[in-house]
């Protein structure tokens, strides 16, 4: 998934765009993501979602693929909001916030209208600053992105630190799939018990093979003269279309006019 994540930033139909004007735009939709309504919200993750499938010619079997990561972590953490138990004697205080409730012993379970609606607002807003987050990873690669934070004034420390991070994420996930590859093939996953006993044996190879492929890595650039700082060369072709900017500026001012809409809307009935 990560290699195929990274042939699409480099082969998308959105390659040519300057990855500065990407970057903007991915950092505004996301600052509007944060701070609007629910509304905004979802219409926000549908309008990225047609940047990255539709403009960027982005698979959608993979971008819904990568939500749906997003998706199931929220589904699993956004019940501890919904749901609520308090003592039975203290029910008539709950009984406005209760939408279902049972009673078990002496306590009672019940969804909370008020822990619903904040569930609801955390899981639209999740998705809309996701799929920021992920037409940026999906459209631009990598090495990109920090030769545009380096112009943009970045210290060259950080976005050192930022390569060696995302160099070392792509060595630890094939090294693990180098080990669950050997181990399957031998059969290591048949049971609970050996699929146990081949996973401890993963965890524990994986720490051994991840740091002898640091130090190859730092032999390597030992060898080749690194001194202090990473140079990594890309050539200048980009093509701004007035078409994109465009609609990306009266996109990103709809959605802002229509959050102080229902702003207005909400203080007016108020």
């Amino acid at each position: 998934m990560s290699l195929q994540i990274d042939t699409l930033a480099y082969t998308n139909r959105l390659r040519r765009l300057p990855p500065e004007h990407k970057l903007i735009f991915a950092f505004t939709t996301l600052a509007i993501s944060l701070a609007t309504h629910p509304l905004v919200q979802i219409l926000m993750a549908l309008w990225m979602g047609i940047w990255t499938v539709i403009y960027a010619r982005i698979p959608a079997s993979v971008y819904f693929r990568l939500l749906m990561f997003t998706i199931v972590f929220c589904l699993t953490s956004l019940p501890a909001l919904m749901v609520n138990g308090i003592a039975i004697n203290d029910l008539p205080r709950v009984q406005l916030d209760s939408w279902y409730g049972l009673t078990l012993g002496h306590f009672y379970i019940y969804i909370s209208h008020s822990g619903s609606i904040q569930a609801w607002g955390i899981l639209t807003r999740a998705l809309a600053s996701v799929s920021c987050l992920y037409f940026l990873m999906l459209t631009v690669p990598f090495t990109e992105i920090l030769q545009t934070l380096r112009y943009l004034g970045f210290p060259v420390l950080l976005t050192d630190l930022l390569l060696l991070m995302y160099r070392f994420i792509f060595i630890l996930l094939n090294t693990a799939t180098e080990l669950w590859t050997a181990q399957n093939s031998r059969g290591g996953y048949r049971t609970l018990a050996s699929g146990m006993k081949s996973l401890a044996l993963l965890i524990g190879q994986l720490l051994q093979r991840t740091l002898q492929r640091y130090s190859q890595f730092s032999l390597g650039l030992q060898s080749r003269g690194f001194v202090s700082e990473f140079r990594v060369w890309h050539p200048r072709r980009y093509r701004p279309q007035a078409r994109y900017i465009i609609e990306a500026i009266c996109g990103c001012v709809g959605l802002i006019v229509l959050d102080f809409w229902r702003n207005a809307g909400i203080f007016t009935r108020i």
